[in-house]
């Protein structure tokens, strides 16, 4: 059978393109297990508070940890959830669907409240936003493959392997590191996501910011975020053209 795997670092409160690469697999594969990047959007994101965009920001404690993994970050200011959603509130409650999504939203971050892990953080608002978008994706974690080599692309190929894809869809970003020459050997098709044409929708930010989290999609449109995404009709529509 044909396999789709997508194998990604968890990220904060996510943009739409980061679902379609979800909702194009047939297993996502959280890869934390890496090294943690600053100023990235591991712990972070953009929403628009008062018509402009702003960060939105994890405290977390990564001073003298430059070698740190992903998933041995922790937070640094267990206060953070309260404030995120106050923001959220402020930003969003005149939002056409707020209300609808307002409990789902307070759960998660009244949960993440006991949460003092980076990585688990993601995973709870990665794994609550998805289901509001009805994707139903699996999620896995890397570090439940062993790992027997240091090199990038082949511990991504070794993961593919472990987990019988066929098919290995990546971000743009990581046709830098990647020899699609190994993929091929390995019989695994490589598929590169492309972002470019996502359609715009009502939102309160001039010039149109595709790069926000998908919360802004959500509150903007209701249900009908998951027909903004390149995956709502065809789950191979993120893939680039070959």
């Amino acid at each position: 059978m044909k396999k789709t795997l997508v194998i990604l670092q968890s990220n904060y409160i996510p943009w739409k393109g980061y679902f379609d690469l979800m909702n194009a697999a047939d297993e996502f594969v959280i890869f934390d297990e890496v090294q943690f990047t600053r100023r990235d959007w591991r712990n972070r994101n953009k929403l628009i508070v008062g018509g402009e965009l702003k960060w939105m920001t994890i405290p977390v404690e990564s001073k003298g940890r430059y070698d740190a993994a992903i998933c041995e970050i922790e937070v640094s200011d267990p206060q953070w959830a309260k404030k995120h959603w106050t923001t959220i509130q402020h930003a969003y409650g005149k939002a056409p669907f707020f209300a609808q999504y307002r409990d789902r939203l307070e759960a998660a971050y009244k949960s993440a409240e006991g949460l003092s892990h980076l990585s688990a953080i993601n995973r709870l608002f990665l794994e609550m936003l998805a289901d509001l978008l009805s994707i139903s994706t699996p999620m896995s974690r890397s570090e439940e493959i062993p790992r027997t080599t240091e090199d990038p692309a082949g511990r991504l190929l070794e993961i593919c392997k472990a987990k019988g894809a066929t098919t290995y869809l990546s971000g743009p970003a990581a046709k830098a590191y990647i020899d699609p020459v190994l993929f091929r050997d390995a019989g695994i098709e490589l598929g590169w996501a492309d972002y470019r044409g996502y359609p715009s929708y009502p939102q309160a930010h001039e010039p149109f910011e595709h790069g926000v989290s998908v919360i802004d999609l959500l509150m903007r449109v209701g249900p009908e975020a998951r027909d903004y995404l390149k995956t709502g009709q065809d789950r191979r529509g993120i893939f680039a053209a070959s």
